[in-house]
């Protein structure tokens, strides 16, 4: 298929646009002559102009009077509003051949907002720190959406020009030396993106094409056009989407925003359509690539394979094991941590078999959440102590150290890689990162902004914070105060901490009974008072460990017969941060140990 936007061939550039809803489409490029399209099958309007160079700016005419960016501009220096440029993705050099990925089993995702992980907000800014990253054990780095949005600094997730960097954070150019750049320190690369719906300041796309249908609604308004007629426009929108950054970007994988909010009844889902596209692209050039999905639905459809009825994709999100730990150590009862107070073995069954709630009642959902999990595979998972929702959704945006006793902050660690799954760690959590990470936006639309800004205020207060006081989203000061620190992790405290999770993640690498796989031989078992969780890890006939964790802040006896067992870690060892005693457990204590042969 003919891919839409500008296209470089040897002379000049083919445009492309899919405008059903247009009677006539015309490019204008550089200040030069209007050059109409012509209309082809399928409402694709298209031209060639010769002599059009790399870094042209154009913009299309829209029935002869309203001037738009190209739905699949590659890059928008001036916003969303402005012109878009054409680009030559050939013209960079890449040095990764060599790279080969990594298998699910492997993945150790950190999440980082390209704009807050440094002062620069830039991806090559990330650059400098990949090699720390490596070192901590990460191989994957996850980018919160990077699509051109308003402004300057956004989460992301109002974007409306899907197929274009983010022009400040380094444009088409920036990424791509970002990507390269993790590739050489054997770091995979994954993407957030957002299908469920676009952002609405600068959303042209209705104007073109059916994008758009009231068949369905989502918090955001009107559903993308999955199924509904001429939804073949937008299913492409998203499927060329993916096949771009895979191609023109090498992107290892993605993670896919709020699946449940998609809505399609079509024979083949679009989640199926658009994990094909990808992997098939990917399969082209001889590399591999993963669809991760985000849903609060607990739904194990997304991770069976097509032939048994799922949609073929390769691991969700679970948020059971966020929610579980997060109510035990902070006791906290708002939204739906209420579901996970009062009965402490959803965090055991979280950790065993993937997900907590598999179709009981829950309260804070209204019914019946979740199906069965017990027999998926752990690297269907992806589990985190933390990540951008579950702080930056907070009032105040407090990360768990606020929150919680350090101690509390690496029993929570060692639960989190002990489990059969895959974790996922959000930036400067390793190091104990102190500053808020709160819910900003740049509208340029005041009213817009303030509609935002009161909405934002609703939702926290009907989670039923204790205090649903927040900052403006908008303002500048709510994005500066959420940039990390990097120096913090020279701390003594710090540096510990950080060292406990390189120490852990070192060990998921090198023990067989560690890591994603062997989730269907752990087992999971708690005292009557639920105040002592033991983990059980072991391989068929092999190597066995086991996880005692004290979940309170109370001193608790150990009742492991000592000599049979030798420790791997102890969480309160001095080097990293803790005081050294291993006679009981301590406060927030866990002891890693290891079968004595």
């Amino acid at each position: 298929m003919t891919a839409l936007g500008a296209s470089f061939l040897p002379g000049g550039v083919t445009f492309r646009v899919w405008a059903p809803h247009c009677r006539s489409v015309d490019v204008i490029v550089d200040g030069r002559a209007v050059e109409a399209l012509v209309q082809r099958e399928g409402g694709v309007f298209e031209g060639r102009l010769d002599g059009v160079a790399e870094g042209a700016r154009y913009k299309f005419r829209l029935d002869g009077t309203r001037y738009r960016p190209d739905p699949t501009s590659r890059y928008q220096p001036e916003g969303i509003h402005g012109p878009s440029v054409v680009v030559d993705p050939s013209r960079f050099i890449w040095t990764d051949g060599e790279f080969a990925g990594h298998a699910p089993g492997e993945l150790v995702f950190y999440e980082i907002h390209v704009g807050a992980f440094t002062p620069a907000g830039t991806f090559e800014a990330v650059v400098p720190h990949l090699a720390r990253l490596a070192d901590l054990g990460v191989t994957a780095l996850q980018l919160m959406p990077i699509a051109e949005f308003p402004g300057s600094r956004d989460w992301g997730y109002d974007g409306v020009h899907l197929f274009a960097p983010h022009s400040t954070y380094g444009g088409p150019r920036g990424l791509r030396r970002l990507v390269d750049a993790c590739h050489a320190r054997g770091l995979s690369v994954f993407l957030d993106v957002v299908y469920n719906h676009l952002g609405p300041e600068g959303n042209y796309l209705a104007e073109y094409g059916p994008y758009f249908t009231d068949r369905h609604t989502t918090p955001w308004g009107e559903a993308v056009n999955f199924d509904g007629p001429g939804c073949e426009g937008a299913r492409r929108h998203v499927t060329d989407n993916g096949r771009m950054w895979v191609s023109e970007f090498h992107i290892d994988g993605f993670r896919l925003d709020a699946v449940h909010a998609i809505h399609d009844t079509s024979p083949v889902h679009i989640l199926t359509e658009f994990a094909d596209a990808v992997r098939g692209e990917a399969a082209r050039v001889g590399r591999r690539v993963h669809v991760v999905a985000e849903s609060h639905d607990n739904d194990r459809r997304l991770v069976l394979p097509t032939s048994e009825g799922g949609l073929g994709l390769d691991a969700v999100w679970s948020d059971d094991f966020h929610h579980a730990i997060h109510r035990t150590l902070t006791g906290e009862t708002a939204g739906y941590y209420r579901d996970f107070a009062g009965d402490h073995h959803h965090l055991a069954r979280a950790i065993a078999q993937g997900f907590a709630f598999q179709g009981e009642p829950a309260e804070y959902w209204g019914g019946p959440r979740g199906t069965p999990s017990a027999d998926l595979p752990g690297d269907r998972f992806v589990i985190y102590l933390q990540n951008h929702d579950q702080v930056g959704n907070r009032p105040q945006g407090e990360r768990l150290g606020v929150l919680v006793p350090f101690e509390a902050v690496k029993l929570a660690a060692g639960l989190l890689f002990v489990t059969p799954a895959v974790p996922l760690i959000f930036m400067g959590e390793e190091y104990g990162e102190t500053a808020r990470f709160q819910f900003f936006t740049s509208f340029l639309d005041r009213d817009l902004a303030e509609a935002v800004r009161r909405g934002r205020a609703e939702d926290l207060a009907r989670f039923a914070w204790r205090s649903s006081s927040t900052s403006d989203p908008n303002a500048p000061n709510t994005f500066v105060s959420s940039r990390l620190n990097h120096s913090l992790a020279g701390a003594p405290r710090h540096r510990g901490l950080r060292e406990y999770y390189r120490h852990w993640l070192m060990l998921r690498r090198t023990h067989p009974a560690l890591g994603a796989e062997g989730k269907e031989l752990t087992r999971v078992t708690q005292d009557a008072a639920g105040t002592v969780l033991t983990v059980i890890r072991a391989v068929p006939g092999g190597d066995e460990v086991r996880l005692v964790a004290n979940l309170t802040p109370k001193t608790q006896v150990l009742t492991l017969d000592a000599p049979a067992w030798r420790v791997l870690l102890d969480s309160d060892a001095e080097m990293f941060g803790g005081t050294g005693t291993a006679e009981a457990l301590a406060p927030y204590q866990c002891l890693l140990y290891e079968a004595r042969r």
